[in-house]
């Protein structure tokens, strides 16, 4: 059903990308999964790069919503099945941004609001929005996610 409504909504979970570094993409302890930070991958490379500035919002929104189709992504391969999950439980959201730009919130947003638009009161999470001066591989932004299971 979630997958479905996935589709129709014209996005599609490729193959997740493989880890940048010495850990694992997804544990599973008790009924909570937790996904460690994905980046803004798109057919085997970062598709948004750099500082999220006043005039880039938007496109760290994309860069934001991206991260969250690639936690998906994780998830579907992990779980084998998204209507197991229960409820997104928290956001940790990085904006790569200089010192001046304060609109963290705004960017994480892009991530949020696609979670809300897929699963409705399921997505609805608590979440932090934080500016670091750097992100691996330059990307815009980074996000992880801690999901309640069935």
């Amino acid at each position: 059903m979630i997958e479905d409504k996935i589709k129709e909504m014209g996005i599609t979970l490729e193959a997740p990308p493989a880890p940048a570094g010495s850990y694992i993409p997804v544990v599973i302890t008790g009924n909570l999964a937790y996904v460690s930070g994905q980046i803004p991958f798109l057919n085997g490379k970062v598709e948004f790069t750099g500082k999220v500035t006043d005039d880039t919002i938007e496109t760290g929104q994309k860069s934001a919503r991206l991260c969250v189709i690639n936690i998906l992504s994780q998830l579907k391969k992990e779980l084998g099945d998204l209507d197991r999950i229960e409820k997104f439980v928290r956001l940790n959201g990085f904006v790569n941004a200089g010192p001046e730009f304060s609109m963290h919130p705004k960017v994480i947003n892009g991530a949020s609001d696609l979670l809300f638009e897929i699963f409705g009161d399921k997505g609805k999470h608590t979440r932090i929005a934080l500016g670091v001066s750097n992100l691996p591989l330059n990307s815009m932004t980074e996000i992880d996610a801690i999901v309640q299971i069935k």
